[in-house]
C-alpha cells in the first residue's frame, strides 16, 4: 500500500515541485531585472551629471572670451590682418588654456573671421556656418547649442555660442566646439551600454560602436528633412539606418527587457534638460535569466526533498495511526453490533406491542359488530310493539267519550315520543343494513339529515350546539346511501368527540355546490390536530383520542368508502383552534362520465 501511495503521490509532488520552481524563477527573475533597473537608474544619474559637468565647463567660455579687447577689435575691423592674427591667437591660447577642441569667431553673416586652428590644414576661416542652428539660435535669442558633425573637420563636436553686440548695432557670434569623444572611450569600458540621443532618436554618443548615428525608432519625413537641413550628421547615412527597437516606444520604459539589434536588453532612459537630449543606459538581462534558473532550481529540488520528507513522516503516521484505528474500529464494530442488536431487541418489543394492540382492536372490533347485529335485531323486535302502542294511543284517543284535555295532552307527547324512537329505529335499521355496493343517484342532504338525526341525541346529551347549513339545493352524487351515511356519522362523531371537554363546543355541517362537485364541511372549534398527527389521521389503527376510546379504524374505513365513490376526503386543522373535514362528491353526472372514460 505504501508503494501504491508513492506512485500516487509522485506525479503530484512533481507537479508541486515545477510550480513552486516556476512561480520562484519568476520572482527571483523579477527581483533581478528590478535590481538591474535601480542600478540603471543611479547611473543614469551619475552619467547625466558627468555630461552636464563636461559641458558646463565650457558653457561660459564664450561669454567670457568676447569680453576680451582682441575679440571686439577684430569684430569691428574685420578687414585687419593684424587684429584677425591677434584675435587667432587669442583664440588658439584659450583653447589650449581651457582643453576645448575648438574656438572661433563668426561675423553677423555666419562667415568665421578668426579661429583657434587658423594655422591647420582644415581651418574654419572663412567658412559659411550661417546655416547652423548654434548661429541662428545666437543670433535671435543671444545664445546657442548644437551637436553636429563638423562639415570642415568631419568630427562631431558640440557647439555652445553667445552673441556679441555693439552700440552701433554691429553684431558677431562666438562659437567654442567641445569634444565629447572622451566619454565615448570611458562609456566602452562599462558593463552597460551608454549613449545619448538627440531630440529626434538619433544617437550621436555610445559606448556600444553599433548604435553610432542609428534611430531608436523609426525616423518620419519631418526629422528627415530637418536634419538634412542642418546637415546635423554629414556623411552618416541615415536612409540605411535601421531602428534600434522596434517595439512600440511607450513599452520602452515599462521596466521589460526589449530586443535591441537581435540583444535582450533592459534599456533604461531620462530626459537632459537644456539640450532636450536622451541618456540612454542599457543592460544584458542574460544575468537575471541564469540567477532565475538557479533559484527555480534550488526551490524545485527543496521542495522535491521536503515533499519526500513529508510523506515519509506522513506514512509514518499514518501506519501508527491505522493500527490505533484498527483497535478503535474493532471497538465500534463491537458497540455498533451491540446497539444494533438493541434496537432489533426494541423493534420486537414494539412490533409485538402493536401486535397485540391491534389483536386487541380486533377483538374489540368483533365485540362492536355483534353488537350491531343484536343492535339490528334488538331494533327490529322493538319497533313492532312501539308501532302498536302508537296504533293503541291513537285509538284510545278516537274511543274516550268524554276526553280530558290534560290527558289528551299527555298521550299526544307519548305518541310524539314513540314516532321520535321510531324514526331513530328506522334510521338504525337502514344504517345497519348491508350496502349492495352498487354506485346509484344519491341526495347528498338526505344524507346529511339522516346522519344528524343518528348523532343528535349525542349532542344534546353533551351540551354541543350541532348546526347545519345549506347552499341551495344539491344536485345527486354517485355513492351508496347507507355507506355516505356511515362517512358522515363518522366526522360527525369525531367531531363531537373533539369538542366535548369545551363548555362553548359547536360543530357546523355546511354544504355547497361547485361546477364540478357537492363539497360538506363538518367544522369543530376543538383541540386541533398538530402537523404530525394531520399526517397519520388516514393510517389504519391510529387514534388521536384517549387510549380505549377509539379503534383508529373509522377515518381509514371512511377514506376507502369515499375513494370508491370518486370521491376526496382532507382535513384542515390548527392546534387549538379547531378541525375541518372536507368532503368532495362529484356530480353523478361527472361521476358517470368519469367511469365511462
Amino acid at each position: 500500500m505504501i508503494r501504491a501511495l508513492q506512485t500516487r503521490t509522485s506525479p503530484v509532488v512533481l507537479c508541486f515541485a515545477v510550480l513552486v520552481a516556476a512561480g520562484a524563477g519568476f520572482g527571483a527573475y523579477g527581483v533581478a531585472i528590478g535590481r538591474i533597473a535601480d542600478r540603471l537608474d543611479q547611473s543614469l544619474t551619475l552619467t547625466r551629471r558627468s555630461i552636464e559637468t563636461e559641458i558646463d565647463r565650457f558653457r561660459y567660455l564664450p561669454e567670457v572670451a568676447e569680453q576680451d579687447i582682441r575679440i571686439r577689435q577684430a569684430i569691428m575691423d574685420p578687414q585687419s590682418a593684424p587684429l584677425i592674427a591677434a584675435a587667432n591667437r587669442y583664440l588658439e591660447g584659450v583653447a589650449g588654456a581651457s582643453a576645448a577642441d575648438q574656438l572661433y569667431l563668426l561675423d553677423q553673416s555666419g562667415i568665421a573671421i578668426a579661429a583657434s586652428n587658423w594655422n591647420t590644414p582644415d581651418s574654419f576661416v572663412g567658412s559659411d556656418y550661417s546655416f547652423r542652428p548654434y548661429f541662428t539660435d545666437a543670433v535671435a535669442t543671444g545664445m546657442g547649442r548644437f551637436y553636429a558633425i563638423g562639415v570642415t573637420t568631419g568630427r562631431p563636436g558640440y557647439f555652445l555660442s553667445s552673441r556679441v553686440d555693439f552700440a552701433d548695432g554691429t553684431m558677431a557670434v562666438l562659437v567654442v566646439k567641445i569634444d565629447l569623444a572622451p566619454l565615448q572611450a570611458a562609456w566602452r569600458q562599462a558593463a552597460v551600454d551608454t549613449a545619448i540621443a538627440d531630440a529626434d532618436g538619433i544617437v550621436f554618443l555610445s559606448g556600444q560602436p553599433d548604435w553610432l548615428y542609428q534611430p531608436l525608432f523609426k525616423l518620419g519625413p519631418a526629422a528627415r528633412a530637418r536634419i538634412a537641413e542642418t546637415r546635423r550628421y554629414d556623411g552618416a547615412d541615415l536612409d540605411a539606418a535601421m531602428p534600434l527597437v522596434t517595439v512600440d516606444p511607450a513599452k520602452l520604459d515599462d521596466g521589460r527587457p526589449v530586443d535591441v539589434m537581435g540583444r535582450p536588453l533592459l534599456v533604461r532612459r531620462v530626459a537632459m534638460a537644456p539640450e532636450d537630449w536622451q541618456v540612454i543606459l542599457a543592460s544584458p538581462v542574460a544575468g537575471a535569466w541564469r540567477t532565475a534558473l538557479a533559484v527555480a532550481a534550488i526551490f524545485g529540488l527543496t521542495t522535491i526533498v521536503s515533499a519526500l520528507f513529508m510523506q515519509t513522516l506522513f506514512q509514518r503516521r499514518r501506519l501508527v495511526d491505522m493500527r490505533l484505528r484498527q483497535g478503535q474500529l474493532l471497538e465500534q464494530r463491537v458497540a455498533q453490533r451491540t446497539r444494533e442488536l438493541a434496537a432489533e431487541i426494541e423493534t420486537r418489543i414494539a412490533a409485538e406491542t402493536e401486535l397485540k394492540g391491534a389483536q386487541d382492536a380486533l377483538i374489540h372490533a368483533e365485540k362492536m359488530a355483534a353488537l350491531g347485529r343484536m343492535s339490528a335485531a334488538i331494533v327490529h323486535e322493538i319497533s313492532q310493539p312501539l308501532a302498536a302502542m302508537e296504533a293503541t294511543l291513537a285509538a284510545a284517543t278516537i274511543g274516550a267519550t268524554k276526553p280530558d284535555p290534560a290527558t289528551l295532552k299527555r298521550i299526544d307527547a307519548a305518541r310524539g315520543h314513540i314516532r321520535r324512537m321510531l324514526r331513530t329505529i328506522k334510521h338504525l335499521k337502514s344504517f345497519s343494513r348491508k350496502d349492495t355496493g352498487t354506485l346509484s343517484p344519491v341526495d347528498m342532504d338526505r344524507a346529511i339529515e339522516n346522519a344528524v338525526d343518528l348523532v343528535r341525541h349525542r349532542a344534546e346529551a353533551i351540551g354541543v350546539a350541532l348546526t347545519q347549513q345549506s347552499d341551495g339545493t344539491a344536485p345527486p352524487v354517485m355513492g351508496g346511501l347507507v355507506r355516505l351515511e356511515q362517512v358522515l356519522v363518522n366526522l360527525l362523531l369525531n367531531a363531537l368527540d373533539a369538542v366535548v371537554a369545551k363548555p362553548d363546543g359547536r360543530v357546523t355541517i355546511s354544504r355547497k355546490v361547485t361546477p364540478d362537485a357537492v363539497i360538506v364541511c363538518v367544522t369543530d372549534n376543538g383541540v386541533g390536530l398538530d402537523p404530525v398527527a394531520l399526517a397519520k389521521i388516514g393510517e389504519p389503527f391510529f387514534s388521536h383520542k384517549q387510549q380505549g376510546e377509539g379503534l383508529g379504524l373509522g377515518v381509514s374505513i371512511s377514506q376507502s368508502i369515499v375513494e370508491d365513490f370518486h370521491g376526496s376526503l382532507t382535513y384542515a386543522s390548527t392546534p387549538g383552534a379547531g378541525t375541518c373535514a372536507i368532503l368532495s362528491m362529484p356530480h353523478a353526472s361527472h361521476s358517470n362520465r368519469a367511469t365511462a372514460a
